[in-house]
């Protein structure tokens, strides 16, 4: 069995591919790399072709029909062989000394008494234009270099969350808790990164630069302009989170710190959710926002409230256009104090 499964989405990347293709590689016979050209109309599938002919035991290319980001990472799922699971996206890549420290753990940790269900490294957006790029560690949030649980996961500061970048689950408890993102949607991310964590127990972190979360290519999902556009999708997305924890309050009991992470991590997803709708300015951007919120109170009045009545909640419904003006600038300051998109 390999130890580590890495799925590369690809969708006309063949201008890029080759650097993420090639950082994976280092791992050698350790690891899989499941290339999934998600139906490209360029050179994406003969590239992919000719990795899986080059290292015909450690790359596999599969080609399929276009079904957006969480089709293809789905079907990087079904394939993988690996005892551990990461999305590589196939404009971002890893870097090698932080990649060996990664792997190693994982060999040790994979013969331990207890079972590794996720393990956190951190990531560095690597932004066009940027001097210095900044790093989202845990090492204040999560123990480092031990198994830990929930229990003794510390606290997270505002605009500091494991995404898909700085998370490695362990494959199986993926397959088992039923994980699969919808199709023709962007943002799925989200969901990877939070439908599985009830069924996360020992968890491991590492404080290595792994992950290069490459921001800045023209058209990126995450760009501002971009992220309104598509707007529905983004809606989409939130409302299966709120979805999740109103529908799966069993499962969440079982740990306060755990049901408190998530109901934050929904509370930023709600935010930028809700500060895109005001940027998109129009009166039916703003019937969605207001859509939004009475979907979350009639869902769930006690989350409701959570979300609502927080900082972020009250800061992205202030009245009137001046208020819709002070959450925006709430929003740019975060943006450059945070270093996101």
């Amino acid at each position: 069995m390999k130890l580590l499964t890495f799925t590369v989405p690809c969708y006309n990347s063949e201008g890029y591919m080759a650097k993420c293709v090639d950082s994976l590689l280092a791992g050698g016979e350790d690891v899989e790399i499941i290339i999934v050209d998600d139906g490209s109309a360029d050179a994406t599938a003969s590239i992919a072709d000719d990795y899986a002919e080059r290292y015909p035991s450690i790359v596999k290319a599969v080609h399929k029909e276009n079904g957006g980001h969480g089709s293809a990472v789905n079907a990087g799922l079904e394939l993988a062989a690996g005892l551990f699971f990461k999305v590589v996206d196939s404009d971002d890549w890893v870097k090698e000394a932080d990649y060996m420290q990664i792997l190693e753990a994982l060999r040790e940790l994979a013969g331990g008494e207890k079972v590794l269900d996720m393990l956190v490294s951190n990531f560095v957006y690597e932004k066009e234009g940027e001097k210095k790029n900044k790093v989202m560690r845990y090492r204040h949030a999560l123990p480092e270099n031990e198994i830990f649980t929930w229990d003794e996961v510390r606290h997270f500061h505002k605009g500091q969350y494991i995404l898909m970048h700085s998370v490695i689950f362990r494959t199986k408890l993926l397959k088992e808790c039923g994980l699969k993102l919808p199709e023709h949607m962007f943002y799925v991310d989200n969901l990877f990164v939070f439908e599985p964590l009830p069924f996360v127990k020992n968890m491991y972190y590492m404080d290595v630069n792994f992950y290069r979360y490459y921001i800045g290519r023209e058209g990126q999902s995450v760009n501002e302009t971009v992220m309104i556009s598509r707007i529905d999708q983004q809606i989409a997305v939130n409302k299966r989170m709120i979805d999740y924890m109103a529908e799966n309050k069993a499962k969440l009991k079982c740990s306060r710190k755990m049901r408190g992470y998530m109901t934050n991590y929904l509370e930023i997803i709600t935010t930028v959710s809700s500060i895109l709708l005001i940027r998109g300015g129009t009166e039916e951007h703003l019937q969605k926002k207001k859509e939004l919120w009475n979907y979350i109170k009639q869902k769930d009045r006690l989350l409701y409230m959570r979300l609502r009545y927080g900082l972020l909640g009250n800061s992205m419904n202030l009245p009137g256009r001046g208020g819709r003006k002070i959450s925006v600038e709430g929003y740019r300051l975060c943006q450059r104090f945070f270093k996101f998109n």
